[in-house]
Parts: C-alpha cells; sequence; structure tokens
C-alpha cells in the first residue's frame, strides 16, 4: 500500500473516532447490582449514563413523624406497584421541608429487598425520559423514577416529554416503572392572574377554564395520585425534633429540655419544618456530644 495513501487512512480513522466520541450514544444499561439507586447525568457532549448511588440515604418510614395519612398512602400505591398490582405515577405538593423527598427515599429504602429501585432525573433531562424507560423495560425490578422539586417555566421542553411520558404517547408505559414526583406547588407552570379572565361562564352558572388554563393543569392531573403535604403546627413541630434528637441519642431528659432551644430555633428561620426540626436536632447532638 503507498505509505502516503496509508498514512492519510490513520488520519482518517482518528478523525472519526474524535467525532464517535462528541456524538451523542444510545444510553447503555448500568451495572445494575451496583447500587439500588442511580443518577440520570448528561454530559457537556450530549452522553447521557446512570450512575450509581454509592451512599443511599437511610432514611427508614418509621422515621418519619406527623405525615402519616400521606405515608400510608404513598406505601399503599407503592407496594401495590412492587407486588405487580395497577399502581399510579405520584405528585407529592405543599410546605418545604415537611417530608415529601424523604418519604420517596424511605420507600426505596423499604422495598429494596423486594426489588424497587429508583432513578434519579433532573427536569431538565426529562426528554431523555423514553431511553431511560426503553433501557429498564426489560428489567425484573420495578423502578421510580425520581423527580424532586418539580416544575415548569413556560416553553422548557422537558414540560412536553413527562406530559407524554404519563398519560397520552403512542407507546405504552411499562410496568416496571413509575413517575413519582414532587413539587412545593399543585400546578407545575406558573399561573398569572390575567389567565382568570380565558374563564367562560354559561347562563347555568356553569364555569370553564380556558385553553391556557386547561394546559397548566393538564399535567398535574396526568398523575393518578396527588398527596398534599401541609405546614407543622408547634406540637408537630417538637414532636420531629424530640425523634430526631433521639434518633441521634439524646438523652429523654436532654430533649424535655431542648424544647425552648428548638422553639428559637424555628423562630430564627421562619418555619416549623420537618427539614428545621432535623436540622436543630443534628446541631443540639453535636453540640453537647462535644461537652
Amino acid at each position: 500500500m503507498n505509505p502516503a495513501f496509508e498514512q492519510l487512512l490513520q488520519r482518517a480513522e482518528q478523525v472519526l473516532a474524535r467525532l464517535e466520541s462528541i456524538l451523542p450514544q444510545p444510553l447503555s444499561a448500568p451495572d445494575w447490582g451496583a447500587s439500588i439507586a442511580w443518577r440520570y447525568r448528561k454530559r457537556s457532549s450530549g452522553h447521557g449514563t446512570l450512575e450509581p448511588v454509592r451512599h443511599v440515604a437511610g432514611i427508614r418510614l418509621s422515621d418519619l413523624k406527623e405525615i402519616d395519612g400521606q405515608k400510608e398512602r404513598i406505601q399503599r400505591n407503592t407496594e401495590q406497584f412492587v407486588t405487580g398490582q395497577p399502581a399510579n405515577n405520584v405528585l407529592l405538593t405543599g410546605a418545604r421541608g415537611t417530608g415529601k423527598s424523604s418519604l420517596i427515599k424511605a420507600c426505596l429504602n423499604e422495598y429494596a429487598p423486594r426489588g424497587l429501585r429508583l432513578i434519579e432525573v433532573d427536569k431538565t433531562d426529562l426528554v431523555d425520559l423514553p431511553d431511560i424507560i426503553d433501557v429498564v423495560a426489560g428489567r425484573p425490578e420495578k423502578f421510580m423514577v425520581f423527580c424532586d422539586d418539580l416544575s415548569f417555566e413556560e416553553g422548557e421542553p422537558g414540560y412536553k416529554a413527562l406530559k407524554s411520558i404519563l398519560d397520552g404517547s403512542v407507546a405504552a408505559a411499562t410496568p416496571n416503572v413509575l413517575i413519582y414526583a414532587t413539587s412545593n406547588r399543585r400546578h407545575l407552570l406558573p399561573e398569572y392572574m390575567k389567565e382568570n379572565l380565558t374563564y367562560t361562564h354559561t347562563e347555568d352558572g356553569e364555569v370553564h377554564p380556558g385553553e391556557v388554563v386547561e394546559e397548566k393543569i393538564s399535567l398535574s392531573e396526568r398523575f393518578g395520585l396527588w398527596v398534599s403535604f401541609y405546614p407543622f403546627s408547634q406540637d408537630e413541630y417538637l414532636q420531629i425534633a424530640a425523634q430526631w434528637l433521639a434518633h441521634l441519642g439524646v438523652s429523654p431528659t436532654a430533649i424535655e429540655a431542648a424544647r425552648p432551644e428548638a422553639l428559637v430555633w424555628a423562630l430564627e428561620r421562619g418555619s416549623r419544618s420537618g427539614r428545621v426540626a432535623f436540622q436543630f436536632a443534628r446541631d443540639y447532638a453535636g453540640r453537647h456530644a462535644s461537652r
């Protein structure tokens, strides 16, 4: 072979190899034995990968207090899902720091021995949901696709992708995948006062929302199960703080003595959420342990 031609072929192969490295590649299956949870990540090259979560939060259902009604509904739906019975996609909405995300993590830990797995997907990557579902479709495990703190601005592409996957795509949803999403607002798109003007009234008083409003509530309606969370009262906040203090090894006497400090901690932050109670418990237990 002509040396010059051979050199040209080698350079052409090098160029093709570089092009292949930057072109989007089909999503490949990870090592499913590496974890019970994965994160979907898209690199700057456009490649999407499922990365195992090496250290899954160890929260249990018994750790979550003052949300028994919400816990029962989520646990029942997850139990149906794991056992192969009909179950719904879930939207958890309401006050911040009240245990929405923690409840999903606790369900994962509860049902992981029975084949439940979790894939966390950021809202910006929801356009790749069909690829993720294709990868897990043939697996024996059950997968929760978890979208945390979900909300959209006007025109974001993930909105249409999620809406289609939930209900409306020509492709049927696989029986081993459900969407579990959390949000601080019930309707996942921003709403404006001017949109109320699109409501129409009939002569008999019936109210019909306009097309803009219909579009904005349609995504939430595609979740089969809505679970709402509410701000905690002072007593509920103190109960949660006491539970976390006990979990961190603080004695009953010290827990009782910590109540005034717990109230001041919440007052300083302007919130009596479960998250604030947990943060106080960590601070208090750490300070007293150092003594």
